[in-house]
């Protein structure tokens, strides 16, 4: 079953966390035992402000924000490879997922540029100001295997191979583009 997305908006988050805190510290003493799963998803509505839960999914939906405004472009690996990318279209994590994995790389691809060569140095400086998670070493690997980069022999050199993306990864790249 697949599940709906419930966005929480919190104006201030020091009054959220304090509100929670409240909430559950008194729960805890009423009833001596952490909340359940219904009262905690009520205790967070209440603390951004809602009556309950349900009054919280009941608001009007907000409007998509700008790159999930069309979701008939993006196919589900392609919207899974788009949220491990943060806002500033950073890789945030790197997925268990082979196929994800696979079309994120295209998101790295795009960062270089197909007409110079690069160090292994220069390209660990691209590979570290596209991701989060600290392992360039990682996507450098992977970039070369999926013939994306090609390295010369002893790693002295590598340029971006030119590549003709599917139709899912040039979505992917098209969404990554609009968020910059």
């Amino acid at each position: 079953m697949p599940r709906t997305e419930t966005p929480l908006h919190a104006a201030d988050i020091s009054a959220f966390a304090k509100s929670l805190a409240r909430e559950l510290k008194q729960a805890h003493d009423t009833l001596h035992r952490l909340p359940g799963h219904v009262e905690l998803l009520n205790m967070l509505a209440r603390a951004s402000g809602h009556r309950n839960f349900q009054s919280l999914k009941a608001r009007p939906p907000a409007p998509p924000p700008p790159a999930a405004q069309s979701p008939a472009a993006l196919s589900d690996t392609a919207v899974r490879a788009l949220r491990q990318f943060d806002a500033q279209g950073r890789l945030t994590r790197w997925p268990i997922k082979y196929s994800v994995q696979r079309l994120m790389l295209w998101g790295l691809w795009m960062r270089f540029d197909g007409k110079r060569r690069y160090t292994e140095r220069e390209v660990n400086e691209v590979l570290k100001a596209w991701h989060l998670f600290g392992d360039h070493c990682t996507l450098r690997r992977e970039l070369v295997e999926m013939k994306m980069l090609e390295r010369s022999d002893g790693g002295a050199e590598y340029r971006k191979l030119p590549r003709r993306p599917d139709a899912e990864a040039m979505a992917l790249m098209r969404a990554l583009r609009e968020r910059a």
